[in-house]
């Protein structure tokens, strides 16, 4: 009743470099999950969740190579806020006389911000750091 199932002979237990490791990954497979997901399906409310989660999981991996991860992605999301703003003004100025033509320009730095999230988490998904 009370068996202890022991490993098999010659398994070791994992370390727990190995646990903070695996753990590190899921946190940014989620980050990458979440800000893709904010694009695509919230209108960038899972990307603020995901960068709050950034800012506070970053200290943990430091030294790792999911600290680039978690750089790549809190840098990504700044500079897409501020192309987004700098793109307003015009589209703002110039929508009185062009009847928002130019809103088809927000759509590159969402494309950017896609692309960038799609190439850090296949270098992820590769065990790489992040560009």
């Amino acid at each position: 009743m009370n068996d202890i199932i022991l490993p098999p002979s010659g398994v070791t237990p994992p370390s727990t470099a190995d646990l903070r490791h695996a753990h590190l990954r899921r946190i940014c497979l989620l980050d990458y999950s979440l800000h893709i997901g904010g694009l695509l399906l919230s209108a960038g409310v899972f990307s603020v969740v995901a960068l709050f989660l950034n800012y506070l999981k970053r200290s943990d991996a430091r030294d790792t190579l999911f600290e680039s991860h978690m750089n790549w992605m809190i840098a990504t999301f700044w500079w897409t806020i501020f192309w987004v703003v700098i793109l307003f003004i015009p589209t703002l100025v110039v929508a009185v006389f062009t009847v928002g033509l130019l809103a088809w320009l927000f759509v590159l730095p969402a494309l950017w911000f896609f692309y960038r999230m799609v190439r850090g988490l296949l270098r992820l998904l590769d065990n790489l750091p992040a560009p």
